[in-house]
């Protein structure tokens, strides 16, 4: 079983506005060219989304079905790699000040690796999901950052005072 964390400098919402988007997995899940929703409404119960990765001239596809949706706290799936087998992704999201500890534990389940599991295995997946809540943390922190700077902006905008000759009276 491979467990990781990683603070994400965001609330929670922000997080849950990149989980809850099926068309972004591929910015931020590591090997994934790109994904798509696939059955009803994700992240609901029982939804999935299509994902490809590409090796090299080699293309595979699979899909992954949400097991457990239970917003502000957890998201969990089922990915389905074909031949590979299926494999269970927790995400333990929490809120942790301004910030957000997002926990993720993964372990495959059935076929190959499910029977296979073994050190190696967990290895490669501490490796992987390290780059991928990086990947995660950089792709919310970006949206956090250019969301702000939007109201910021705005704010700043529609609240100036003005002189009444029409400067500001701010430089």
């Amino acid at each position: 079983m491979a467990v990781r964390h990683q603070l994400i400098r965001s609330e929670p919402s922000a997080v849950w506005a990149v989980l809850e988007d099926p068309s972004r997995y591929a910015d931020w899940v590591v090997g994934t060219d790109c994904s798509a929703p696939r059955e009803g409404s994700w992240p609901e119960v029982g939804s999935s989304l299509t994902y490809t990765v590409r090796v090299g001239p080699k293309e595979f596809r699979g899909h992954t079905v949400v097991r457990r949706y239970q917003p502000p706290r957890w998201l969990e799936l089922e990915a389905h790699s074909g031949p590979f087998g299926t494999a269970r992704i927790a995400f333990d999201i929490r809120s942790w000040g301004d910030e957000t500890l997002v926990i993720v534990d993964e372990h495959p389940l059935r076929g190959f690796a499910g029977a296979f599991h073994n050190l190696v295995i967990d290895a490669f997946l501490q490796v992987r999901h390290r780059d991928m809540l990086g990947r995660l943390a950089y792709v919310v922190e970006r949206e956090s950052a250019a969301s702000a700077g939007r109201s910021t902006a705005a704010r700043s905008t529609r609240h100036r005072p003005s002189a009444s000759d029409g400067r500001d009276t701010w430089p």
